[in-house]
């Protein structure tokens, strides 16, 4: 029987952590939430002769504390799974800066083995470093990696199976004598197994780690930790949080002068170049929104060319199933309600979401990713969230179900919530749909630019009422400028891959059993007594009772709301039964209230039931109400 062993990646955010999990497990992953959280932690396996490797991508964080539910999830795993080696991702063009989260593992004293990644970048910078005196210091593996080239990841990984197969100690380097003295008298009084070394919890307790205090649960080490922490309080003049903080930095930079050597003269900074470009406060923001317009020129351009083609495609299928010999409602419900079902998902997810995908991967792996949100986070501050909210909200333009997804990039669940919000108010493909092939087709397309306007400035006013209103105040933006680098075609689509699995397997058994219902409900011949439910609210937003239905089908599938007013009135002329007030008022509703139920659904797998049906109903009501307002203004104009 093989051995199986647990491999822990761990590491700063953009270090090329992932990547070096998706090169090593061949994209081969299972996505998971960490019990009670959130956060979402990748896992995969490797077969060896001897030996079955779990690799586990852990959430890219900065420190051990609990400031974020990344942190501790992190942490959590350490302490809990006990994985048998951790690979300590670091960015060789940032070591100094990632050495601070190295030290804090190795207090953990786990196995380590450090993967000196991108380093191809610090020696373009005219460096190297000597890996030899790091692993002496270290008294860890040390390894040179470039993962978006695959190099030494192989060799990465049979050094991580040796060292997790060795009966070592992990190691740990040690801080000044008077910081020193007192983590080792803490040290030799806690009692018990924690899973970590005992050095870990007592440097935590002196960071007064509240997590670590409520495990610990002693009063005697708590009063002993008290007695220490002034003593060193009263000697620096500083609290112990920031005592050790600065210990560790001290640590690196010793580090970094013994083993960080100038070879060569830097070659040509063309990152640098770039940036005083990208990242100046006019030119930045011109290029930005020339990429932006890049984007969606090419999602929608595409995208409406693919549509076109696939439903040409699977129409040559329906004239052959429809003509087998079956009861014609059997046929209608199969075909209209399960196979338009799969349809639709196939005819979002191809034509939209795979493309916008693929560019966005393209701008992440070049590096310009970050800069977006560097750029923008004044901007999000308005609204209560920080320039990376950005990312997310921008892939709601393709579909608010991946886009909630993006949120998990946002370290708190404020942050979290404001943006998935606001990303279900931005149109996404489908809404678009309905605004360019309704209002711009039948009215022109200015008055769907009004309607986008109108939409933009509503969302603005949702982000200021909710950063006023929901608990807690924005934070500031802490996150590493990796170079430019030339995106790899392999990783770009391995990213565009994994995320396009997600949304299929979640959101398209949604799509086809709300489209089954939808159909049933048509079959049953229960529209006309639905369409009197609805008939006060059609009254109040001056539409027509049949087209109010289709609104609210439209919870189930947006974009079907259109397909449905063409099968309801028997033409795809609308101006024969709806006004060009009516049109404008439509389009306008359409745009405003919840997406669709893969939204909902969405919404409620990150945040919980409650949270999700107060969105919801939140939207739906606010929607109707300025509908209800844009037909009252409508009639003196």
């Amino acid at each position: 029987m093989k051995k199986q062993i647990t491999i822990a990646l761990a590491g700063n955010a953009n270090v090329g952590k992932s990547v070096i999990f998706n090169q090593l497990t061949g994209g081969n992953q299972i996505i998971g939430n960490w019990p009670g959280k959130t956060v979402e932690v990748a896992y995969g396996s490797i077969e060896t002769k001897d030996v079955t490797a779990k690799v586990v991508d852990l959430p890219g964080i900065y420190s051990l504390s609990t400031y974020s539910e990344e942190e501790l999830v992190t942490r959590q795993f350490i302490m809990e799974e006990k994985p048998d080696v951790v690979i300590v991702v670091v960015d060789a063009a940032h070591f100094y800066r990632n050495l601070f989260f190295l030290l804090q593992i190795l207090e953990i004293q786990t196995k380590v083995v450090v993967a000196l990644n991108q380093y191809d970048i610090l020696e373009k910078d005219g460096y190297e470093i000597d890996t030899e005196k790091l692993e002496q210091i270290l008294h860890a593996k040390v390894i040179k990696t470039i993962a978006t080239k695959n190099v030494n990841l192989k060799g990465l990984f049979e050094v991580a199976l040796k060292v997790a197969q060795n009966e070592i100690n992990g190691s740990y380097l040690k801080y000044g004598k008077e910081v020193e003295e007192r983590i080792e008298k803490l040290t030799a009084h806690i009692q018990g197994d924690f899973g970590v070394s005992k050095r870990f919890f007592a440097i935590k307790l002196l960071e007064r780690d509240s997590e670590v205090e409520k495990l610990m649960n002693d009063e005697n080490i708590i009063k002993l930790r008290d007695e220490l922490a002034k003593e060193l309080e009263d000697l620096h003049g500083e609290n112990t949080q920031t005592i050790i903080i600065q210990e560790r930095y001290a640590l690196a930079e010793r580090i970094i002068e013994k083993v960080l050597i100038k070879k060569k003269k830097a070659l040509l900074d063309l990152s640098t170049k770039i940036d005083n470009v990208l990242l100046n406060p006019f030119f930045g923001f011109v290029f930005l929104f020339l990429i932006l317009l890049f984007m969606f020129f090419v999602v929608f351009k595409l995208g409406s060319f693919l549509s076109d083609y696939l439903d040409s495609f699977f129409e040559t299928f329906k004239t052959s199933f429809m003509s087998l010999n079956m009861p014609q409602y059997v046929k209608t419900f199969l075909w209209d309600g399960i196979v338009e079902g799969v349809i639709a998902a196939f005819g979002i997810v191809l034509p939209y979401i795979a493309p916008f995908y693929f560019l966005l991967a393209f701008l992440e792996d070049s590096g310009y990713l970050a800069r977006i949100a560097f750029l923008t986070d004044v901007f999000m501050h308005r609204l209560g969230i920080h320039g990376k909210a950005f990312i997310p909200l921008i892939e709601s333009f393709g579909c608010s179900v991946p886009a909630i997804m993006g949120t998990r990039v946002l370290e708190r669940k404020r942050d979290r919530i404001i943006t998935s919000i606001l990303a279900t108010l931005i149109p996404c493909s489908a809404r678009s749909v309905i605004v360019f092939g309704l209002v711009a087709a039948f009215l022109g397309p200015l008055y769907a630019v009004g309607i986008y306007v109108l939409d933009f400035i509503f969302i603005f006013v949702v982000g200021l009422f909710l950063n006023r209103y929901i608990k807690g105040s924005a934070t500031g933006l802490i996150m590493d400028m990796p170079r430019y680098r030339k995106p790899v075609l392999k990783v770009i689509l391995k990213q565009t891959w994994i995320r396009l699995k997600e949304f299929f397997t979640f959101a398209t058994p949604i799509i086809v059993v709300t489209n089954a219902i939808m159909e049933g409900l048509i079959l049953l011949n229960l529209l006309p007594y639905l369409e009197i439910l609805v008939k006060p609210l059609a009254i109040f937003l001056g539409l027509p009772a049949l087209a109010t239905l289709t609104l609210i089908f439209g919870v189930l599938r947006k974009e079907l709301t259109l397909i449905m007013l063409a099968t309801f009135y028997h033409t795809s002329n609308f101006l024969l039964v709806l006004t060009p007030k009516q049109i404008f008022i439509y389009g306008f509703v359409t745009m405003i209230y919840i997406p669709c139920i893969a939204t909902i659904a969405m919404l409620k797998r990150e945040f919980g039931t409650t949270t999700a049906l107060l969105i919801t109903i939140f939207e739906f009501i606010v929607a109707v109400i300025l509908g209800g307002i844009l037909n009252v203004v409508l009639r003196f104009i």
